[in-house]
This record gives C-alpha cells, structure tokens and sequence, in this order.
C-alpha cells in the first residue's frame, strides 16, 4: 500500500481561506471587543465550543455503536479522550507522534490495548472491499504518515488526511474509526478551528460512501487525487464550514446584541 501523496491534494481554497477569515473574525472580536457586558462574548464563544466538544463524544460513539451498551461504554470512554486531548492541549501538545495514537487507542478501546499494548494489529484486517496492509507494513506506514503529516501546513487540510489514511491504514484491530475522528479533532481543535463530527443517519452513509469510494480508487491508482478521494475532502471540510458558521454567529450575535 501506498499512502496518498501530500503533494496532489488539490482542493477549493476559497472555502478554507472562509473557514479561517471567520475564525479570525470571531478571535478579534472576543479579545478585543469592549462593547459587550463584561465576559458575556467570551462565554457565547466558549459555551459554542463546549457545546460542539460534547456533540463530539457522542456522535462518534453513534457511528460505531451496535447496541445500547456498547454506545454507553463508547461515550464515557470518549468523553475520558476528549478531557485527555484537551488537557494536551492546553499544556500545548500538538497531535505529532506515532506514541500518541498509543494513547488514544488506550482510553478509546481499552480491550484493544490489552490485548496488544502499545502494538499495532497482528492480523489482517478488511474495510469494504478494501484489503488493509498486512501487519509486517503497519510500522513503516505509520511513520511515513507522520512524516507526510510534518510537511502538509494547513491544519484543515492535515486533520483530514490524517483522518482519511489513518482509516485506510487501520493500524489497530478495532476502535480505529474512532481513534481517527478524535486525533483529526486534535489537530483542529489545537490550531482553535471547532471540532467536528457526523450529524445524523444519512451523513453517516454519505461519510460510509465516501471512504469507501475513495479508497476503491486509490487501491486502483494510489499516485492520483481522484474525484472519490477528494468528495472525502470536500465532506470534512463542509463539516468544518458548518460548525464554523455556527460559532460565528453565535458570538456575532452577542456581538451585536451588546
């Protein structure tokens, strides 16, 4: 298997240069902003945010749930990643090291470590109709991602990809789907862009489809950006877009109203 090169990811920038002017909008306007009572701005922005981190945990636990007990064990042991993640970040630990996905996988699916602690899948694992690299590729993949991660800038653009081939690579046995939306969701989360998730039923299959599709391609043509591949993309950062929107009105709104 080959991992997608950093280098063809071609996408639309003007939704991203939006993403990120909104950002910066709402930034200037909660530091700086003198009109409002007190830190009444500074808790819509924070609330919004806190809001969207708590949807988190439990969408992600919705994705991969088969039962009720399963979703009540996925969701506490999601919310104990999120607190984790967000306690790096505020010590300024960014998402950068192969270790760290140790440490996720441990609080995400904690039978996953035991069973093999602080070591990739020993066995080979299928996607759809995608065929996961054996487990003698596993180490050299994962240090190649973390290298193709180093050199791609954008934070937008990094969280996605990490996302896309962490799912593709699948390093552990279980619980990968998961670890793959909380890592992405700490890139973001670090460079202060809200965390994102899937909303519902039909997001759900469309985001299924979309990997699934994209991954089809690249198994046939792993050297090329395909439409597939880039729909994923699109989705994610259409994602991103949303939630974005969402806090920024919420803080202009308060902005306004103050």
């Amino acid at each position: 298997m080959f991992l997608l090169l950093p280098e063809l990811i071609n996408l639309d920038n003007q939704v991203l240069d939006d993403i990120d002017l909104k950002m910066k909008e709402i930034n200037r306007l909660v530091i700086f902003s003198r009109t409002h009572k007190d830190d009444d701005l500074l808790d819509t922005y924070l609330n919004s945010m806190s809001n969207l981190r708590e949807l988190l945990s439990i969408k992600n636990a919705q994705m991969e749930a088969q039962t009720e007990e399963e979703l009540v064990e996925y969701e506490a042991n999601l919310k104990v990643t999120l607190d984790f993640i967000v306690n790096e970040i505020i010590d300024q630990k960014s998402f950068e090291s192969p270790y760290q996905l140790f440490e996720l996988i441990k609080l995400i699916a904690p039978d996953v470590h035991r069973q093999c602690p602080n070591r990739f899948r020993d066995k080979i694992v299928q996607v759809g109709a995608h065929v996961c690299p054996e487990p003698a590729l596993l180490n050299g993949l994962i240090e190649n991602l973390f290298y193709n991660l180093s050199v791609i800038k954008n934070p937008v653009i990094k969280a996605v990809y990490l996302h896309h081939e962490l799912i593709r690579i699948h390093p552990f046995s279980d619980g990968n789907g998961r670890l793959s939306r909380m890592a992405k969701n700490w890139i973001l989360m670090f460079d202060l862009y809200p965390p994102i998730f899937i909303s519902d039923v039909r997001e759900r299959k469309e985001y299924i489809n979309a990997l699934k599709t994209s991954f089809l391609s690249l198994d046939k043509d792993p050297f090329s950006f395909s439409e597939a591949t880039r729909n994923f993309f699109d989705q994610e950062i259409k994602r991103l877009s949303l939630n974005t929107n969402l806090v920024y009105e919420k803080v202009f709104k308060m902005g306004i109203v103050n």
